[in-house]
């Protein structure tokens, strides 16, 4: 299998099963209700897992949950530590409706304060860090690797780290320099006492942290979306391999998500809950339209974007309906050639429409339930009321009686289904 790397610029063959392969995903900073943007790194993650287990590897994935961060005191000062409890529990419930179940690991930074003031003795000792008025900064110049993943090395004005905490630049030696410990500050209602002072974690130190805590010091992928390239991430592989770890030999980061050709964030306000687009459009719909999407480009969010995904479901749905299970060879093969070759679900799914028209059921369900949506690929049948209607209404269609069969269609209908006509009969296919 091989996937695109943001290091290297170019696609990159993992390893043979069994592995492993060991995958850290960067989860969201929890203050308030995720949106659908939000989700994608989520779905894309437990999908390749899924998809690496099936193909014989032993494959670990952890996704943190930052509970630590400037946007969390503001969004609740002095109650961030009860807000970051509750919105985590928001996090967990909410990607839960998707049905793809969880992480291996889903770390927190507050309960990892140990690890990341560990690391950050080792940056200092080892001269890679600085203390500063109960601040600690990575000094950048120490590292002569820094820019390379996001291609901007050598440029010391692109290379200013645009912090989305607030840092103290007339104590850094170095604009680039960014802040792994803060020192504590009025109205924060969380604090560790540390050999620099009192505070708290930077960003960045928190992830580094917690990856290696969970998957060793050096693991195969690191995920995320691409507006953590920089500063988060280049920000993560400074201080890891300074402090003599390896860290992620990979990249994967995923494009954003889009609302009428604007980044959905929550800082811009154009966002739409998780929660309200499963409400709104079902589960399924949620992970067809993340399927339409190659991993790595940005994907567009409308609604009807969105209606032609819940007409995919609708069109998967009503394939099985009456179908009894059946047994048949999987056409695996076809498969792997797509999500093998950088991970191409646009093509998976083209593949999926293939197997429904060759009536290949057996794959479908197989595919289908990959994914997670295996719901699609139950076998459903009418209640018997509404087959006695149906029934009913092809009688007064042979005895011309078609005013009588119109109403026995509103009826079912209104039941939440619809009748079709074919060849020796009919058909019902939920609505």
């Amino acid at each position: 299998m091989r996937l695109f790397d943001t290091y290297t610029r170019g696609l990159r063959e993992l390893p043979p099963p069994p592995g492993p392969i060991r995958i850290y995903v960067c989860g969201p900073t929890v203050y308030q209700r995720i949106h659908i943007g939000n989700a994608r790194p989520f779905v894309l993650s437990m999908w390749l897992k899924r998809w690496l287990e099936e193909s014989g590897y032993e494959a670990r994935l952890a996704e943190n949950i930052t509970d630590i961060n400037d946007k969390i005191y503001a969004a609740a000062p002095g109650h961030s530590a009860e807000l970051a409890a509750q919105a985590s529990g928001w996090y967990i419930e909410d990607t839960n409706l998707l049905g793809l179940g969880r992480p291996d690991h889903e770390p927190k930074a507050s309960e990892t304060i140990p690890e990341i003031v560990g690391l950050i003795g080792k940056l200092v000792d080892g001269g890679f860090a600085y203390p500063a008025g109960g601040d600690v900064y990575f000094r950048v110049a120490a590292f002569p690797d820094y820019g390379r993943l996001s291609g901007r090395e050598g440029d010391h004005e692109a290379l200013h780290n645009p912090s989305e905490e607030a840092e103290r630049d007339e104590l850094k030696e170095d604009r680039r320099d960014f802040a792994l410990w803060k020192a504590h500050k009025e109205g924060e209602d969380t604090v560790w006492e540390t050999p620099w002072g009192p505070g708290r974690p930077g960003w960045h130190i928190e992830c580094s942290a917690m990856a290696e805590k969970f998957l060793g010091p050096v693991f195969e992928i690191h995920g995320g979306g691409n507006d953590l390239i920089f500063p988060h991430h280049e920000n993560e592989i400074a201080q890891s391999r300074a402090a003599g770890d390896e860290f992620a030999r990979m990249w994967m980061h995923n494009g954003m998500l889009q609302l009428t050709g604007e980044k959905m964030s929550k800082s811009l306000g154009n966002i739409v809950s998780l929660r309200d687009a499963v409400e709104q459009w079902g589960r399924e719909a949620i992970l067809l339209f993340f399927m339409n999407g190659a991993w790595r480009k940005p994907i567009d969010f409308s609604d009807e974007v969105m209606a032609q995904a819940r007409a995919q479901a609708d069109t998967f749905r009503n394939y099985f309906v009456g179908l009894d299970y059946e047994q048949g060879e999987i056409e695996r093969d076809a498969l792997a050639r797509v999500l093998d070759d950088d991970f191409n679900t646009p093509e998976a799914l083209a593949l999926f429409h293939d197997w429904r028209a060759r009536g290949q059921t057996a794959s479908l369900r197989w595919g289908l339930e990959l994914f997670g949506l295996g719901d699609l690929a139950q076998a459903v049948s009418a209640p018997e009321g509404l087959v006695a209607l149906a029934e009913k209404r092809q009688e007064a269609r042979a005895n011309g009686d078609f005013g009588d069969a119109d109403r026995l269609r509103s009826e079912i209908e209104d039941q939440g289904w619809e009748v079709r006509d074919v060849d020796g009969g009919f058909e019902l296919v939920p609505k």
